[in-house]
């Protein structure tokens, strides 16, 4: 994280302190930057996480700020990766509370792979609308499934994975973070009794055998 030294001081705008006010900006979107490249994207081997990929950087639109829930009994996935990045609101969003408009996120990635028992739900203020599929012994399948998310659990086992590797020279997946942000890929994810909170998501590919969305007034069970 950042230490004291990443962090202008901040300092009364006076006329002999004109630039005060922008060296405090300036100190805040270092700390932003530096938060990003200590995400570790390993929290625990045995609370990991799951999905991501798509060009450059992760997900690449405004978000609503509306976060949302992904939970599935199993994900298995061929070529992974994950790191730390961004996400930005629209200017003015109502949703940004006070974040300023930017989410904190960890990016998962994960080339082709498999699902079982999907559900995805959001809150529309008080009624949750719920997706699920996969559910019928047709596995979810997706290709270059990138998300977002700020809290991610399950049980994940891995092949051949490689943690503390830059972001920006990743090879088992399509996706890469910035040069010097902390990383971790693999050739191969099983992750069991996944839960995910997330902000964004895109697909190359995902198809949805058994597709059910209904309004409910509870969400994906946790």
């Amino acid at each position: 994280m950042a230490s004291s030294s990443d962090v202008t001081p901040s300092a009364e705008n006076t006329p002999e302190n004109p630039e005060s006010g922008s060296a405090e900006r300036r100190g805040r979107v270092r700390l932003r930057r530096a938060a990003v490249m200590a995400v570790p994207a390993t929290l625990t081997a045995a609370t990991l996480a799951v999905l991501t990929a798509q060009g450059a950087l992760g997900v690449q639109f405004s978000i609503s700020g509306m976060p949302f829930v992904v939970t599935a009994d199993k994900l298995e996935g061929d070529g992974f990766a994950q790191f730390g990045t961004l996400d930005h609101m629209i200017e003015n969003s109502p949703n940004q509370g006070d974040t300023g408009g930017d989410v904190l996120v960890v990016t998962s990635v994960v080339k082709s792979g498999k699902l079982t028992n999907l559900c995805q739900s959001v809150d529309l203020g008080g009624i949750q609308l719920v997706l699920t599929a996969g559910n019928k012994g047709t596995k979810v399948g997706v290709e270059n499934l990138a998300i977002d998310s700020d809290e991610i659990t399950g049980n994940a086992a891995f092949n051949n994975i490689e943690i503390g590797r830059d972001a920006s020279t990743f090879d088992k997946v399509d996706t890469r973070g910035l040069p010097g942000v902390y990383g971790q890929q693999a050739d191969k994810v099983v992750i069991t009794d996944l839960y995910q909170h997330n902000y964004a998501a895109t697909a190359a590919v995902f198809k949805l055998p058994d597709l059910h969305m209904r309004f409910s007034s509870k969400g994906c069970p946790q």
